[in-house]
């Protein structure tokens, strides 16, 4: 039997890629999400559901049993404070509160490492777990896993919360440093920078693709913080300067942004845990993962 697995967020970058994975896999792939796909990342096969997962009436458009489920909805934009709380927040137990009766065999959620707040880099997932986050949707990223966290333990819900440093590749929104830098290069455009003394963890989406797939298939994974990510930082103006490089054009003008006073410098994870429960670590490395999204971006400009 085919396994099913329900994508929240299956439009975005992120969720795209695992849609596609999942078919690749000859998984049944149904998306729940508030808006269709772009032509361009529709894909054939998947069965899209729009809906918002604060109106706990969406799931009844969910047909069937399921067994995998994967967490990547929620709010893009996090200016408005109050949706960026609810739609990441109220949804994860909206979603996580109907599968709890189901016979799922895994429900992923994508954190993030804002959930660490300004804790010293490389970060554990043992640390003092739930800081200061300083931002709303490291907040509702935070309060999503301290309730799942509890479902585990009190219903073994069979939760992995995957905390995603920074993921880039093709098809990622032009609204991040990879791209912004890519499709500036390619047009030979003089583009403001900071300084770019920020160490970054930088990972390509087939690892973290590769880092889903694992956490689903593994039981020892439940009720686990798994970080995943590079594992060792790049500066953002070295990211920047490698990109103008490799496309050969592009003029940054570094130190033209002036930092947030709060800015956090460096920031990148321990993927110990990684390694050792999931039996995952990164395979493609930053120039290679570069080339691929290049070549990507000077197909689609």
């Amino acid at each position: 039997m085919a396994k099913k697995i329900l994508i929240t967020g299956g439009t975005g970058f992120i969720g795209y890629h695992l849609c596609k994975k999942s078919l690749e896999l000859g998984w049944k792939v149904t998306s729940l999400s508030t808006n269709f796909p772009k032509k361009k990342i529709k894909l054939s096969g998947v069965n899209y559901i729009k809906g918002d997962l604060i109106d706990k009436n969406v799931l009844k458009k969910i047909n069937g049993n399921y067994d995998y489920v994967v967490n990547l909805a929620g709010y893009v934009d996090h200016k408005n404070k109050k949706k960026t709380l609810d739609s990441h927040y109220k949804g994860c137990v909206n979603l996580a509160s109907f599968f709890i009766k189901k016979k799922i065999k895994k429900f992923v959620q994508i954190g993030s490492s804002i959930e660490y707040g300004r804790a010293k880099s490389p970060q554990l997932e043992n640390l003092d777990k739930f800081k200061n986050t300083y931002s709303y949707y490291g907040k509702a990223k935070q309060l999503s896993t301290k309730y799942l966290l509890n479902l585990f333990k009190k219903k073994k819900f069979p939760v992995t919360i995957l905390r995603f440093y920074l993921v880039y590749g093709p098809y990622q929104s032009r609204n991040r440093v990879v791209p912004i830098t890519i499709s500036n290069a390619l047009k030979d455009s003089d583009f403001d920078c900071s300084e770019g003394k920020q160490l970054r963890d930088f990972l390509h989406i087939d690892d973290a693709i590769r880092a889903i797939i694992k956490s689903l298939r593994n039981k020892k994974a439940s009720g686990e913080i798994i970080n995943i990510g590079w594992g060792k930082p790049t500066k953002i103006k070295d990211i920047i300067i490698k990109i103008c490089k490799l496309v050969g054009s592009g003029n940054p003008k570094f130190g033209s942004i002036k930092l947030r006073k709060d800015e956090i410098m460096t920031l990148y994870p321990s993927i110990s845990k990684a390694k050792k429960i999931i039996k995952w670590k990164p395979k493609i490395e930053l120039n290679s993962g570069l080339k691929k999204t290049i070549k990507y971006y000077k197909k689609n400009e």
